[in-house]
């Protein structure tokens, strides 16, 4: 497969709109409603679209020997990432904790993003059929949807988010 794959360019979209709202929250200040829905908002977005990708994508290509480090990888982020936001849900939003956190977990993501469209989509593109793109797509699709309804923002502190 090429670039062309559309799994994967439903993923860079869903990174491309991450970025966006990463950058809209950089842009508020205090405990403010524009902060929370934000936060609420890419709350939802980053853990549905882990999930979803997780599903359609991850599963598939951890079977494979080509990129199953790769993939494990990114799962490892995926779960460190979500733990940042629980802790970050569970700091007080005026406090400048807040935004300190805010920014690491900004760069984190960014270059969990970076990496996978740089280094791990090109190595996948080549693993992914024509027929294993459309279920792929499909099971994303679904997923994300089904995810994202049910996905909550879950105030953890770091020190007692699991390992």
């Amino acid at each position: 497969m090429n670039d062309q794959s559309t799994v994967l360019n439903r993923l860079k979209s869903d990174h491309a709109r991450q970025r966006d709202l990463l950058d809209q929250i950089a842009q508020t200040q205090a405990d403010t409603d524009e902060r929370r829905d934000l936060f609420t908002e890419l709350t939802k977005e980053l853990k549905s679209h882990a999930s979803a990708e997780e599903q359609a994508v991850y599963s598939e290509m951890l079977a494979d020997p080509e990129v199953s480090d790769e993939t494990r990888h990114s799962v490892a982020e995926h779960h460190e990432i979500d733990e940042m936001l629980n802790d970050l849900a569970a700091t007080d939003m005026s406090s400048p904790g807040w935004l300190q956190k805010f920014k690491q977990l900004d760069d984190r993501y960014r270059h969990h993003i970076n990496e996978e469209e740089d280094d791990h989509f090109p190595d996948f593109a080549e693993q992914i059929d024509a027929d294993m793109d459309k279920k792929m797509t499909d099971v994303f699709d679904e997923r994300k949807q089904a995810e994202k309804a049910e996905a909550e923002v879950t105030p953890v502190k770091a020190d007692d988010a699991k390992e």
